[in-house]
């Protein structure tokens, strides 16, 4: 809008103002120019107003609203500080050094990435079925990507498997995985070995210096009130070892022992990664996320195998017990829903290498058990190992 008056009366505005301007150098001159033009340009035309058209600015604020959405933004932030995270761990791992462990808050914006949502999405897709010509190329760059076996599975034909989830679950050869029979526990999964050792103060190591309680993982347990709950007899201690399956494992997992499971809790809880690198920085990892835990008795006392979910593993199948359900949203996390097999007194019998359950895609295996205390294992952290294969011994 122009200004309107004498030329006078612009100087003397102009005297009481532009002394400040002036300290801005040019600035302050192409100010005082532009003043000047304007009044003269008001003086030719009289006094009066010049109106400018009005015009609608947008400040870009719909524009924000219209095309970003929470949900997505989520997901490629969450997605890329998890990957950012990984990676970093990976190589501390890598060069030896120890990963530095998450903090409260990391972990927190861990959990609320939607990995319950995207692994209930990726079951969806395991479960179509694949034209007959994209089988082949998509299960052979499978294989070729995770170093995946098929000379053990069996149906090697790539073209029987229907389906993604059809071919994670694929069946092996009777004689691909033998029991040992020298060992009194063997190994229920295909898997890297992440950790093994004994249970002091029923505290369980995740990995060297990280720990978390066995009563948070397992749930409550009734016992004598002294020392570890679950020992029964004064000379046993409690053990455990952790077993870590990789995409391109062998997904299905089976009995370490002869046992009898009397009991099954299922957690429903996040589906953050199990792999070596975030089970370094994420405390009580194992205690966070999905798990089925089936606890009973053998010869030598407690025993319990404990599967764990991971992200796009939500499913996890127990052959006995077909009312299980993983991952549905009907559950509320952090709860914990219990089943009963002891209606007959002795629960569900299971043979050493009896077929136990499946995983979707891959997972942890956790086992803790009471031992005599002259149990011994036969293992070093970072094994491959093998259904079948034994753990330790008794001297």
């Amino acid at each position: 809008m122009g200004r309107t008056g004498t030329r006078g009366e612009m100087e003397e505005q102009d005297s009481t103002g532009m002394n400040s301007l002036s300290l801005f150098g040019p600035c302050g001159l192409f100010l005082r120019l532009q003043r000047w033009i304007s009044w003269t340009y008001n003086s030719e035309l009289g006094p009066s107003i010049i109106k400018i058209p009005q015009r609608t600015i947008s400040t870009g604020r719909a524009l924000w609203r219209r095309h970003i959405r929470p949900i997505p933004v989520l997901v490629f932030t969450g997605g890329g500080y998890y990957g950012y995270q990984h990676y970093r761990g990976s190589r501390q791992e890598l060069e030896g050094a120890q990963p530095a462990l998450a903090t409260p808050t990391q972990v927190a914006l861990y959990r609320s990435f939607p990995t319950r949502m995207i692994s209930r999405v990726w079951g969806k897709i395991n479960g179509v079925d694949l034209p007959t010509f994209l089988r082949k190329p998509l299960y052979s760059l499978y294989i070729w990507t995770f170093g995946v076996n098929m000379q053990e599975a069996a149906v090697e034909d790539l073209h029987f498997y229907k389906n993604l989830g059809e071919f994670f679950r694929r069946r092996l050869k009777p004689a691909a995985r033998p029991v040992c029979s020298s060992s009194c526990l063997t190994s229920p999964a295909d898997g890297k070995v992440l950790h093994f050792g004994s249970v002091k103060n029923s505290q369980v190591e995740q990995v060297k210096g990280v720990t978390y309680s066995l009563e948070h993982f397992l749930g409550p347990h009734k016992g004598n009130g002294q020392g570890d709950l679950r020992v029964s007899h004064p000379d046993n201690d409690l053990f455990h070892v952790v077993i870590y399956l990789a995409p391109g494992d062998y997904h299905c997992f089976h009995s370490p022992v002869d046992w009898s499971v009397q009991l099954r809790r299922h957690f429903p809880g996040s589906l953050m990664s199990v792999s070596p690198g975030v089970a370094h920085r994420v405390k009580e990892l194992f205690c966070l996320n999905e798990r089925v835990a089936l606890t009973g008795q053998w010869e030598h006392g407690f025993f319990s195998l404990t599967a764990v979910g991971a992200t796009n593993v939500g499913s996890i199948r127990i052959y006995f017990d077909p009312e299980l359900q993983t991952n549905t949203p009907k559950y509320r996390k952090d709860s914990c829903h219990e089943r009963c097999y002891q209606g007959d007194e002795s629960g569900v019998t299971l043979e050493k290498g009896a077929p136990l359950g499946e995983f979707n895609l891959g997972s942890t295996i956790v086992l803790v058990f009471e031992a005599p205390k002259d149990f011994t294992f036969n293992l070093k952290a970072g094994q491959k190992i093998k259904v079948g294969e034994g753990l330790g011994l008794l001297s």
